[in-house]
C-alpha cells in the first residue's frame, strides 16, 4: 500500500512535527490543567481525531477545494477564532470568586472542544495538503497512503500530546483544592485560548 522507503522517511519527519510545541499541544496542556488527566486525554483524543479528519479531507480532495476558495478558508478560520474566544470567556467566568467549577471539566466536553478547535483550523488542512503528498507514491492508491500516513501522524501526536496532558492533569488535580490556584488557572486557560484565537486570526493563508 505504501513504499517502505517513503514510510521510513516519513517517520522521523512526523516525529519531529509531533515534538514541536504548537496549538494542539497548548490546548491539551490547558485542558489538563483545568480538568485533570481524564480531560487531558479526552482533549488529546479529540485533537488526534481532528487531525485524522484533515488527512481524510486532503486524501479525498476537499482540502484542495478549501485552498482554492479563500472565502471558505476565512469562514472556517473565523468560526475557529470565535469558538476559542468563547472558551476563553468561559474560563474567565469559571475563575470568578465563588464559582465552584473553576477547574472542573468533564472528559466528554474536553473531547468535543478539542475536536471543534482542531477542525476549525484551516491551516491544518493546508499543512496536510502540502506535507503528506511528499511521501505519497502516485502510482499506488493515493487515498490509502494518505490514511496510513494520517494514522502515523495522529498516533505520534496522541502519544506526545498525551504525555504533556497527563503531566498537566496531575498538577491540576494536585492543586485543585486551592481557590487561589483555581482563579489563576482560569486566567491561564483563558490566556492560552485567547492567544490561540489571536494566532488563528492573524495567520496568513499561505
Amino acid at each position: 500500500m505504501i513504499d517502505g522507503v517513503m514510510l521510513l522517511a516519513f517517520l522521523p519527519a512526523a516525529l519531529a512535527l509531533n515534538f514541536t510545541p504548537g496549538a494542539d499541544m497548548m490546548f491539551v496542556l490547558a485542558q489538563g490543567l483545568r480538568g485533570g488527566r481524564g480531560a487531558a486525554m479526552a482533549a488529546n483524543a479529540g485533537i488526534a481525531l481532528g487531525c485524522f479528519g484533515h488527512v481524510l479531507a486532503a486524501g479525498l480532495g476537499l482540502a484542495a477545494l478549501v485552498q482554492a476558495a479563500p472565502a471558505a478558508f476565512d469562514v472556517i478560520r473565523w468560526v475557529g477564532v470565535s469558538y476559542l474566544l468563547w472558551l476563553a470567556w468561559k474560563a474567565l467566568r469559571a475563575a470568578a470568586p465563588g464559582r465552584a467549577d473553576a477547574v472542573g471539566l468533564v472528559p466528554a466536553k474536553a473531547f468535543v472542544q478539542a475536536l471543534v478547535v482542531n477542525l476549525t483550523n484551516p491551516k491544518v488542512i493546508l499543512f496536510v495538503l502540502a506535507f503528506l503528498p511528499q511521501f505519497v507514491d502516485p502510482t499506488r492508491p493515493v487515498l490509502a497512503q494518505f490514511l496510513l500516513l494520517g494514522v502515523v501522524l495522529s498516533a505520534g501526536g496522541f502519544v506526545v500530546n498525551g504525555a504533556v496532558g497527563l503531566g498537566a492533569g496531575s498538577l491540576g488535580r494536585a492543586l485543585a483544592g486551592s481557590s487561589r490556584f483555581a482563579r489563576v488557572l482560569g486566567w491561564v486557560s483563558a490566556g492560552v485560548f485567547g492567544a490561540l484565537a489571536v494566532r488563528l486570526a492573524i495567520m496568513e493563508r499561505t
